[in-house]
């Protein structure tokens, strides 16, 4: 999908360069310009030249709050009395609720009933109502559709309005006026907010640079929009804040102008990219926040040899989940494996497997005695282990031990 000359993709197209410009002056001293930073390790990873927007530092950990603050400040006196209404899988939600709640305007914010629970409270903790309704992104939209009807509240859309994609185009603009010399930008996309301003913003300074969506491909709509094919959406995603089934109007004209291209990434590809940002850059993203990385790792030989920017669009990420994310990535890494080690059911032989183990220097973190549900012989028993290791040649060294004090082993893949 190549982009059409500047001036045909810029005409007619709204928001403007002009709007974001004054946009950016609206939020100015309300929200953090935030680091915007080059990582040399993920650099050597990608061989790519790789810059990272930290939009997970703003307060609400997410970019929404700047079009969220942008769209708020244009209301007229009588619609900030009735009060707002957003529907947010939780990164929106949290920016209307806090700067609705700092501006004394009473906001309510329609949320799905799986929405994770950090969001969920903090919403709740800027004071705004909170109504959970539906599975998904889309169904909460509905009652919140028949929510403005019945209360008279002001709509503030999470990405299919003018003031509100002009706040998320700030993030570009602060990336290009740090570094001008951009060659790509690989933004998450879910309604399409994001990347709609940013894509405006950024070819209005530099009208060649390559702009590249991603979307789960477990939620898929901008991209079947815009290739022209029907795609299935999926019940959930780690990236639930781009799970989104239908993209907006005016967000999916303005990707089609001036988007090069939309690629898809596995919720493997985020989880490994997960993990990376907080082992090596010691920042802690969501599903989405992640996806530029995924894609940039995915499709290394796209953006090889380039200068890319990724934004790190969220930081709200259920502890839980991302405790399971990080021993999930260490058993992709071989620093987590689980054996099974075939002993003689006698007293001693369990330490004796222990200490060979140790030996070699893997620290056991959960061992299991198994006799009876096994299809060994009597008078044996089958070990379950897992160890902490140094890597995939680690936990050969393990086996290889094991296996030459008379103890059979192996991986359990399983």
């Amino acid at each position: 999908m190549q982009p059409q000359p500047l001036t045909d993709r810029l005409s007619g197209l709204r928001p403007t360069a002009g709007e974001i410009e004054r946009a950016a002056q609206r939020i100015a001293g309300q929200v953090e310009v935030t680091p915007f930073l080059h990582s040399r390790t993920l650099s050597q990873i990608a061989q790519a030249e790789v810059w990272l927007k930290f939009e997970n530092l703003q307060f609400t950990a997410s970019f929404k709050e700047r079009g969220a603050l942008n769209r708020l400040s244009t209301l007229t006196a009588s619609e900030r009395d009735r009060g707002v209404i957003a529907v947010s899988a939780g990164n929106h939600a949290q920016g209307v609720a806090f700067h609705a709640q700092r501006m004394g305007i009473p906001a309510v914010i329609v949320m799905p009933r799986f929405s994770p629970s950090i969001k969920v409270e903090r919403t709740r903790g800027f004071g705004a109502e909170v109504i959970l309704a539906g599975d998904t992104f889309d169904d909460a939209r509905v009652e919140a559709e028949r929510l403005v009807l019945v209360r008279g509240l002001t709509m503030v859309h999470p990405y299919d309005d003018v003031d509100v994609i002009a706040g998320q185009g700030t993030v570009g603009a602060e990336m290009l006026a740090a570094q001008p010399d951009l060659q790509c930008l690989c933004v998450a996309v879910g309604g399409g907010g994001l990347i709609a301003g940013v894509a405006l913003a950024a070819r209005s300074v530099s009208p060649d640079i390559e702009i590249v969506g991603v979307q789960t491909d477990r939620f898929p709509a901008m991209y079947a929009a815009i290739k022209g094919v029907t795609m299935a959406c999926a019940n959930a995603t780690l990236a639930e804040g781009i799970a989104v089934k239908s993209p907006g109007a005016l967000t999916s004209a303005i990707v089609r102008r001036l988007v090069d291209d939309i690629v898809l990434v596995g919720e493997g590809d985020i989880e490994h990219a997960i993990v990376l940002l907080l082992e090596i850059e010691k920042t802690v993203v969501e599903g989405a926040g992640a996806a530029g990385l995924a894609a940039l790792l995915r499709y290394r030989e796209r953006f090889q040899g380039r200068k890319v920017g990724l934004i790190l669009c969220g930081g709200n990420i259920e502890p839980l989940m991302l405790a399971d994310i990080i021993e999930r990535g260490m058993v992709r890494a071989g620093r987590l494996a689980r054996i099974r080690v075939t002993i003689r059911d006698v007293p001693g032989e369990l330490a004796r497997a222990a200490a060979i183990v140790g030996q070699v220097g893997a620290n056991i973190e959960e061992v299991a005695h198994q006799r009876a549900f096994t299809t060994l012989p009597a008078l044996n028993a089958e070990l379950q282990m897992e160890l902490q290791t140094r890597g995939p040649e680690h936990i050969e060294q393990v086996l290889q031990a094991l296996r030459a004090a008379g103890l059979p082993a192996e991986l359990d893949s399983r």
